[in-house]
């Protein structure tokens, strides 16, 4: 079997390389990134996620059997329904269902309408209204980008003049086209992440994880992509059937009465509050990034199973999926100064060690490079060796796995110890709702 995956961060590497645990699959990642050319049974295509003719062309001269689809960017912008129409078959919900993701004032009149619990909004369409609005209402108060803004288009605002300011970078397009501005509540309480494969009719819900989105300890500073998560989330546990049935079924059964054949993952961000209440923060249409990290080292199912009964809508005659005992944590390791500027090209030791120690590293922002590419020293007896270097802000995943979250944990910043590179940045705290107080860091 023949998989192609889309993508080139940490996440794509994940599926990589659990895809390629199944002897029979063999696996491309267009355009991939230093882990993921590493790889066994793995291989890297200069190709760009938006480069559709050439993704397309690949699968159809490769006779790819499957296209796994990492990003959000080209699903919104339609891979899947270029693919469909030269008869590949692709995992990962098309335009009209990628809005979900796309558009938050598209996503939040789909929840209104499926009666899906989530934070009072109101929608403008100019800065002078949108303003006077947050003026009523006073702050703590989110300001939210209407599109796709790479997790920066958020801003929960402590007071009205922040709020002002999100506003007006929102219409000066510094998220994307401008067009519209979110308005909502500020919810209180812990976010968690409930990620689940569907085919458009049936749902299969994925260990529910939390993430780490501010760069600084005790959930400090700017928000990021993410920056560590843990794997199930306890949190979420006792409230995974009433997630199911009023979040994920009623958003599918509302899709498909919209008219849209949804199969991919259906990724619902929460807001769990102190008394056990959850409400939908926001929907994203594609594994997160760094939730895939900790959710698919526990995996037993084969992966390529799974997706492809999405793809085929027969997710229903599938056998529940199996799960590793224990727990996960991934810890991720950034280029210093992000989410803000940062240097590349860093010269990355290390990882072979913490390997070893039984860790799973996932690269993100890393590539391979000739010594002489990057000015580097290469061996005298190998002018031609090549060397792993940062090339993103968030460099690499380190995933520990164990009994427990305390040695899961333990194991990840084991790992993380033995990796280096200058300016490398990582929060010393993932797991800290979940860590014994006998774990040291």
């Amino acid at each position: 079997m023949k998989v192609l995956v889309v993508g080139s961060g940490g996440r794509e590497h994940a599926i990589a390389w659990k895809l390629s645990q199944s002897p029979q699959v063999k696996v491309f990642c267009a355009p991939g990134n230093g882990g993921t050319a590493m790889l066994e049974r793995c291989q890297n295509l200069p190709l760009s996620v938006e480069d559709f003719d050439g993704i397309g062309e690949f699968a159809r001269s490769h006779n790819i059997d499957l296209v796994v689809v990492g990003p959000e960017v080209p699903l919104a912008l339609g891979i899947t329904d270029y693919l469909q129409r030269q008869g590949t078959k692709v995992f990962g919900p098309t335009r009209a269902g990628a809005q979900i993701e796309a558009s938050k004032a598209w996503a939040k009149a789909l929840m209104q309408e499926a009666k899906i619990p989530t934070a009072k909004a109101v929608i403008f369409h100019q800065a002078a209204a949108a303003k006077d609005y947050v003026k009523s209402q006073g702050a703590p108060i989110v300001v939210k980008a209407d599109g796709l803004a790479a997790g920066k288009g958020v801003t929960v605002a402590e007071t009205i003049d922040q709020a002002h300011s999100a506003i007006e970078a929102i219409f000066q397009g510094q998220f994307g086209k401008g067009e519209f501005v979110v308005i909502e509540e500020c919810l209180t309480g812990q976010e968690a992440s409930v990620l689940a494969l569907t085919d458009g009719l049936t749902i299969r819900p994925l260990l529910p994880a939390q993430d780490h989105k501010r760069i600084g300890e005790g959930d400090t500073g700017e928000n990021t992509g993410g920056m560590g998560v843990y794997a199930p989330a306890p949190i979420v546990t006792p409230l995974m059937a009433e997630v199911e049935a009023k979040v994920l079924q009623s958003a599918i059964a509302t899709l498909k009465k919209k008219g849209i054949d949804y199969r991919g993952v259906l990724y619902a961000g929460l807001m769990i509050s102190p008394n056990g209440e959850f409400k939908v923060l926001e929907f994203n249409c594609r594994f997160g990034d760094p939730e895939t990290q900790a959710i698919l080292p526990l995996l037993e199912t084969p992966l390529e199973d799974l997706l492809l009964a999405c793809v085929e809508q027969r997710l229903a005659q599938m056998p529940p999926i199996a799960w590793k005992t224990g727990a996960s944590a991934c810890v991720v390791i950034a280029a210093g100064g992000y989410p803000g500027t940062y240097e590349k090209g860093k010269v990355i030791t290390g990882i072979d060690s913490a390997a070893a120690l039984g860790a799973n590293v996932f690269h993100a922002g890393t590539k391979l490079v000739q010594a002489n590419e990057e000015n580097l020293l290469a061996p005298s007896h190998s002018p031609l060796a090549t060397h792993l270097v940062t090339d993103g802000g968030r460099v690499l995943g380190v995933t520990g796995t164990g009994d427990n979250f305390e040695q899961a944990i333990a194991l990840a910043y084991q790992a993380v110890d033995c990796i280096k590179f200058e300016k490398m940045y990582y929060r010393r705290d993932i797991g800290y709702r979940v860590k014994s107080k006998a774990v040291n860091f």
